[in-house]
């Protein structure tokens, strides 16, 4: 068990930056540090990104290090990384990296269509649970075909948390949650799957062994400790990917859906079976525990599209925060709650529902507003039209996990709402009008880090309690919700029509490489607008 004294240190490499958070026995953020990261795009290949392993290596050091010397004297009891998912590293023998890529890389469009016209990509879905779109396969084919020696030279796959592990241990290992994000997982098994490694054409032996999360895997390196400032030898636990852990870190449940609200809005279901959607909808990966397992689907950039309004549109929204003791997205909720349900006909189009194997989105836009009519068509009505936009793509996966589970995911009639956007005031109300579902707030936008800091204290025998309980709870008002299924009927009437102007004239938000249809084709999934009380 840890002192008192004691702290759990998360490692979480991410989207946009190395962050170094350190926790109590109690669970309290006792310090952090971050360093921002960009990932370089590859001359030549459009869509290609480049994770940087010498500079995300000394961005994460930095991060610790710092993090380190404000502890002082109090001892780092267990470290645990997370990371972005997708991501991954190739390593030779010596253990030097070859090659490596974040989440955003998109340079294997060819690859990722031939793996659909082959049939490959449907084995994958059925048995890893998601397409090809930005897995391994088709980067894996990428390498084979533009960079041979270094698949060649390859003897450690690791995805990024993995490689996080590796530089602080030097051991190889991975976890279901980050590995099962590979789409080389069988996920029944919660192993690697020796058919799809075949398929896609690797040596298995690279493939690193499964241990599960909160697992000891090894000790902090001399060579670590002195890019660090950890000790020499201190317990290093398997960690996991950030969607997961944050589930992990507010003690997410089976019965009760969370949506984990950041740049992307993932809308998930905690399952004690592998459920893959035959429809090829949401994606499903191995959960933290043994016996669990998540089935998700995501919104494109939600929370990103609310900063991008703040930054284009209301300069002035800090300043107003700033004089008013709050902040600058406080202010804009403010603008919004002044407009009713439907924000005075704008809608916005962004994220569309999750369609894995054809996840075309429309270009951003709003359309709806009334230039006759400022006040109605204000600052206000957009940012509610972002805010519905979101939820009722949430609303949308959400009725996909209850058609999934049989009811069983909304069993308790009520929705988790948590991460970064949940410190609104008004979008936890909006989530509960749209869906019908009572929305549980938990304001906790380091759960990912907290999660990871849970395994580590887990891995050397010690407990911090899960932030599970809501600071507060959004009731649904039924006339709210019954105003909500009009307005969700015609986002999905809008969404489509701008889906059909999409393309080159009108860039779209994200196009998937190994689509498998085509963006006017109609998608299988059979929505209805109706919500979920009831």
């Amino acid at each position: 068990m840890g002192a008192l004294s004691d702290v759990f240190l998360a490692i979480d490499a991410g989207t946009g930056s190395a962050r170094a958070l350190a926790f109590d026995i109690e669970g309290r953020l006792v310090t952090q540090a971050a360093r921002e990261w960009t990932h370089v795009a590859v001359p030549g290949h459009p869509g290609g990104t480049v994770f940087d392993t010498d500079g995300g290596w000394a961005a994460i050091a930095g991060a610790v290090s710092e993090v380190v010397a404000r502890l002082g004297e109090r001892r780092v009891a267990a470290v645990a990384a997370s990371s972005m998912r997708e991501g991954f590293v190739l390593s030779d023998a010596e253990g030097r990296e070859l090659w490596a890529c974040p989440n955003t890389d998109g340079r294997a469009r060819a690859e990722a269509e031939e793996l659909v016209a082959e049939g490959v990509a449907d084995e994958v879905y059925r048995t890893a649970g998601d397409w090809v779109s930005i897995t391994a396969p088709a980067r894996l084919r990428w390498i084979a075909r533009h960079q041979p020696d270094v698949l060649a030279a390859a003897r450690h796959f690791g995805m990024l948390s993995d490689w996080v592990t590796t530089r602080l241990t030097g051991a190889f290992v991975t976890e279901p949650t980050s590995g099962s994000s590979s789409a080389l997982f069988d996920l029944r098994a919660r192993d690697w799957s020796d058919e799809l490694a075949g398929l896609v054409g690797i040596d298995r032996r690279i493939l690193p062994p499964v241990v599960e999360c909160g697992q000891v895997v090894g000790a902090v390196t001399a060579e670590a400790s002195a890019a660090t400032g950890l000790p020499a030898g201190t317990p290093v636990v398997a960690g996991g990917a950030d969607t997961q852990l944050a589930l992990h870190g507010i003690a997410a449940r089976e019965g009760l859906p969370t949506i984990v609200a950041g740049t992307f809005w993932q809308t998930t279901a905690v399952t004690t079976e592998p459920l893959i959607d035959p429809e090829r909808r949401l994606r499903t990966l191995c959960h933290v525990d043994p016996g669990t397992w998540m089935v998700e689907g995501i919104g494109f950039l939600s929370g990103l599209a609310m900063r991008w309004f703040r930054d284009a549109m209301c300069p002035d929204a800090a300043e107003l925060g700033r004089a008013s003791g709050t902040s600058a997205f406080a202010v804009m909720e403010q603008w919004a709650a002044e407009v009713p349900a439907g924000a005075n006909g704008v809608v916005a189009t962004m994220a569309n529902v999750m369609q894995a194997d054809a996840w075309h989105h429309a270009a951003p836009a709003f359309v709806g507003l009334d230039i006759n009519d400022a006040a109605r068509s204000s600052r206000g009505a957009f940012i509610r039209a972002i805010e519905e936009s979101a939820a009722i793509v949430a609303s949308a996966h959400l009725e996909i996990l209850s058609s999934l589970t049989a009811g069983r995911a909304v069993a308790e009639g009520a929705v988790t709402f948590t991460g970064g956007s949940s410190a609104g005031a008004l979008w936890p109300r909006v989530i509960a009008g749209v869906t019908g579902l009572d929305t549980r707030v938990t304001p906790a936008p380091e759960a990912t880090s907290y999660g990871a800091a849970r395994l580590a204290a887990r891995g050397v025998g010690a407990e911090l309690p899960p932030m599970g309980e809501p600071d507060r709870i959004e009731r649904v008002d039924p006339a709210e919700h019954e105003r909500y299924r009009a307005v969700t009927a015609r986002w999905h009437r809008v969404y489509r029509d701008v889906m059909s102007i999409s393309g080159a004239d009108l860039p779209p938000l994200f196009t998937p490489p190994g689509a498998a249809r085509g963006p006017l084709d109609p998608p299988p999934a059979r929505l209805s607008t109706a919500g979920h009380a009831g």
